[in-house]
């Protein structure tokens, strides 16, 4: 609540109007469209990084296009093993609650 919410519910509950109730928060993406994200490009940048491969090993790409494909790859690929095990630890810790 900040403080111009607050005096218009004051300044109707002086008006001896009913207070309005305050308008709800845009509702952004949420976390599994957030997932969704992280996967797909993890996806992509891994698709990008066999087709630099295949190219490589054709004959017609570069070296330094493959190293940098693949890195770029494993560098997706961890953050989605780093947002998996945080999202485990969290299930762990809500399970271990008591109710």
């Amino acid at each position: 609540m900040n403080p111009l919410m607050a005096a218009k519910a004051y300044a109707a509950i002086q008006g001896g109007a009913t207070p309005v109730a305050p308008a709800a928060a845009p509702a952004g993406p949420g976390f599994a469209d957030m997932l969704s994200s992280v996967m797909g490009d993890m996806t992509q940048t891994t698709r990008a990084a066999e087709t630099q491969m295949t190219s490589m090993v054709q004959g017609q790409g570069s070296l330094i296009d493959v190293v940098t494909a693949v890195s770029s790859a494993e560098a997706s690929l961890e953050t989605v093993m780093a947002v998996r095990d945080q999202v485990i630890s969290a299930y762990q810790e809500i399970m271990r609650m008591p109710i």
